[in-house]
């Protein structure tokens, strides 16, 4: 599967408008909570979800280096954070939504690599950490069967190298009949049962 504006685009939409869903069932009193990723409470995830998803496409799309705060801003301090991650999420997607801003690469910092490429990991992280918070406070993350399809592409693409700097954590055994999210989240080391 190609990663071009085509291919993902449609699937960025989708899970930002489940990411934002999720995020409002969120309520105040599960922040403190232990979130199932690693010591992370579900603050630091939502943290975490909201800096490198909403903000990430909006400085990635721009090619602008991310804000030193962003990592340590606690964005679930303000009472609305939800309808403001929202909102960020809608920026992400218009700043996405330029066939140019697909051309070229993108400096990370680290390492340049094509813009394609970034945007689909950062629908990935979108995805992934939003199975996490829904998992964390009693919800579902639900993707189409594409996107699911999608995400098993970039899991497996990414899974051994995602390892090494434990991004993922070991791949989850699953049964014969499981759905292509459930493998794809299985890869990534989280157990979709």
């Amino acid at each position: 599967m190609e990663e071009r504006m085509d291919t993902v685009y449609p699937y960025l939409t989708e899970c930002a408008g489940e990411a934002a869903r999720v995020a409002a069932a969120v309520k105040p009193d599960r922040l403190d909570a232990a979130s199932g990723c690693g010591d992370w409470d579900v603050r630091t995830l939502v943290n975490h979800w909201v800096a490198y998803t909403a903000h990430g496409m909006v400085h990635r799309a721009r090619r602008e280096a991310y804000p030193d705060d962003l990592a340590t801003r606690d964005f679930t301090a303000e009472a609305d954070w939800a309808d403001r991650y929202a909102a960020q999420l809608e920026q992400g997607v218009a700043a996405w939504s330029r066939p140019a801003v697909w051309d070229g690469e993108i400096d990370l910092g680290f390492a340049r690599q094509p813009a394609p490429e970034v945007a689909t990991l950062l629908w990935a992280e979108l995805v992934l950490h939003g199975w996490d918070v829904a998992h964390a406070v009693g919800e579902e993350f639900r993707v189409s069967d594409g996107a699911a399809a999608l995400l098993l592409h970039v899991v497996g693409k990414n899974a051994e190298l995602y390892r090494q700097y434990e991004g993922f954590a070991d791949p989850v055994a699953l049964d014969d009949g499981a759905s292509v999210y459930e493998r794809a989240l299985a890869l990534s080391g989280r157990d979709p049962r």
